[in-house]
């Protein structure tokens, strides 16, 4: 989850890593540092608890050089400390390591070398990097971090410096994401394209697996076996502006009101009119492959998870054939039957999720078809899978995830409608859905416009302590975003149930001092709902509504537009989200960084 940012070439370093620093802190914000070459040798360090900006002033007037490293720390080993932050030395203080990932056994190790004699600085894992590094006799600085690598269990996204090797910069990857940035006469690393676009957009992705060095003047990669491999620069699609806060007080609201144009982005170019379907391109599955597909399994974390629920009940309805969500992180350890006949979808905002990724390389391993529904173009989850469609949210920084979870559901309903029309879905259904994706865009901004209305609900019930979110069928995800949201970012606790299951034992929880979020579409349930309010009303319960119209047993209702009832929980969601902003904004949370929690989950 940490942010790495590094460079090599003529500037002064030290600014550039900051402004890198800054640009990833929604990975990482418990603590932060960097090292650099010195200009009259040898290396030089700053670190600090707790933001980065509290690091820039906390460095040097005098730090000065043209080599560094940079970290903003995401804590499992050991607590947010001076002490924990990164870059680690070696005992010697030659070697400067940061790191992402964990180290599985980080114990053993810590203990062979304190056996040896080594004295720790630190509590974390990625110490122990600089120290097998500091110890080893190789010639060259690639081999000495190679020959660490070997001893290394666990995942790894690895930037190092070696004072007797100030040319250059090394760099390792095993399942945490580096990517390297070309540009002139100079060299750049990061963890996310985010610290880079600013400088460069011709970037290098590296594989697990794979090592570079970085150079002022060129780069070169290979396997951790030393092989070279030939790694030719792409380009990144997004402008560094849209990076940017654009006039916005956070991301989290920028990125709830580019929805309406996100939508528009993803649906560009893929409707097809004249035969009712939609163009996937990416998903290098035929019509005979598609029409062998006997269920759907679609597998992603948090967000993602709720999206693939959705994208689920649309696959069900419109190509009727079975499917269902699991969270990767579950599906990865139950050693599952893996059918043949089975489509398996992983769903990843960055594509660098850990768990969602190694559930991919697990049924890639069993001979599975997996198919990814990602959002970073040459992510790891986008190349290890067989094909898949982009969701082009662009860039997404708050840690929450709002635009992405948006258009995630809406790539799932193309698919879903893609799926049906090979299969049995008719032509006029098809028209249906087509209209109701065009409808999309401009019936999000209708919602949108409806904020001010949600702001003062939200300081209403924003003093609970505690809330429900119920909905039924295809309100049940959306119940389940909508409390993940507001647990994220408000830290008020919510559960989420499906309506139906209220009786069987949460009712026991309802009472005026918890108020129920009740997902009310106006569909074939519609009567079982308002039933669901009358139950919640009988025991004093307050309701608050997201519905397609005024609900009489509610205490308030947010009424949103109508659209098809395959495609109405991509537009429920939404004023939720609102509705978990202002309460966070009512109670004075950090949006932009929740508590213990960061954007980007690249270890378990």
């Amino acid at each position: 989850m940490c942010g790495i940012v590094g460079y090599i070439g003529k500037r002064d370093v030290a600014p550039l890593l900051l402004e890198g620093l800054q640009r990833l802190e929604y990975r990482g914000y418990d603590s932060a540092g960097i090292a650099i070459h010195g200009k009259s040798g040898g290396l030089k360090t700053a670190k600090a608890k707790g933001r980065v900006r509290e690091l820039e002033t906390r460095l040097p007037k005098r730090f000065a050089g043209t080599t560094g490293i940079a970290h903003t720390r995401w804590a499992t080993h050991g607590a947010p400390t001076d002490a924990n932050a990164h870059p680690h030395l070696d005992a010697e203080g030659k070697v400067a390591v940061v790191h992402n990932g964990i180290i599985d056994n980080a114990d053993e190790l810590r203990a062979k070398l304190t056996a040896d004699g080594v004295e720790f600085a630190s509590e974390t894992d990625t110490e122990i990097l600089a120290h097998l590094i500091g110890r080893s006799q190789a010639d060259k600085l690639e081999d000495k971090v190679r020959q660490a690598l070997r001893l290394i269990e666990g995942t790894y996204g690895i930037a190092v410096l070696h004072a007797d090797f100030a040319d250059r910069i090394v760099v390792a990857r095993n399942g945490s994401p580096v990517v390297l940035g070309i540009g002139e006469h100079e060299m750049f690393v990061s963890s996310d394209v985010a610290a880079l676009v600013s400088h460069t957009r011709q970037v290098v992705t590296l594989d697990d697996g794979e090592m570079a060095t970085l150079k002022a003047d060129d780069y070169r990669t290979y396997t951790t076996e030393g092989s070279r491999t030939s790694a030719s620069p792409t380009t990144v699609e997004w402008e560094a502006e849209s990076y940017d806060m654009g006039g916005h007080d956070t991301y989290m609201h920028k990125e709830i009101s580019e929805q309406a144009d996100a939508v528009d982005r993803v649906l560009r170019g893929r409707i097809d009119d004249r035969f009712s379907t939609v163009r996937l391109g990416g998903l290098n599955l035929d019509a005979r492959e598609a029409r062998g597909v006997r269920r759907v399994k679609i597998l992603g974390c948090g967000s993602a998870y709720h999206a693939g629920q959705i994208g689920a009940q649309m696959i069900e309805e419109l190509a009727r054939i079975p499917a269902d969500a699991e969270p990767a992180s579950e599906f990865r350890y139950r050693n599952a039957v893996v059918d043949p006949d089975t489509l398996y979808i992983a769903v990843s905002q960055s594509g660098e999720t850990y768990d969602t990724l190694a559930a991919v390389q697990e049924l890639k391993r069993k001979g599975a078809r997996v198919l990814g529904v990602v959002n970073v173009v040459g992510s790891a989850i986008a190349r290890e899978t067989d094909g898949g469609v982009y969701v082009h949210a662009g860039p997404e920084v708050c840690v929450v995830s709002t635009k992405c979870f948006t258009n995630t559901a809406v790539a799932f309903a193309l698919l879903a409608l893609h799926l049906g029309r090979i299969r049995d879905l008719s032509v006029a259904d098809g028209k249906r859905i087509i209209a109701g994706l065009r409808r999309l865009p401009e019936q999000i901004a209708e919602v949108l416009r409806g904020e001010e209305e949600i702001k003062k609900l939200a300081a209403e019930y924003a003093d609970a302590k505690s809330m429900m979110f119920v909905g039924r069928v295809r309100g049940y995800p959306v119940a389940r975003e909508a409390s993940l949201k507001l647990k994220e970012v408000s830290y008020v606790h919510a559960e989420a149930y499906p309506a139906s299951e209220l009786k069987h034992g949460p009712l026991a929880l309802i009472e005026p001092a918890v108020p129920t979020v009740a997902i009310v579409p106006d569909d074939d349930l519609l009567e079982k709902n308002r039933a669901t309010l009358e139950e919640i009303k009988a025991r004093s319960g307050r309701i608050l509504a997201v519905a397609h119209q005024e609900q009489e047993k509610a205490d308030d209702t947010i009424v949103v537009p109508k659209n098809e009832v395959e495609l109405d929980p991509i537009l429920m969601g939404i004023p939720l989200q609102l509705l978990a902003y202002h309460s966070a904004l009512a109670l004075g949370r950090d949006i932009d960084k929740p508590r213990n929690l960061a954007k980007s989950v690249t270890v378990e």
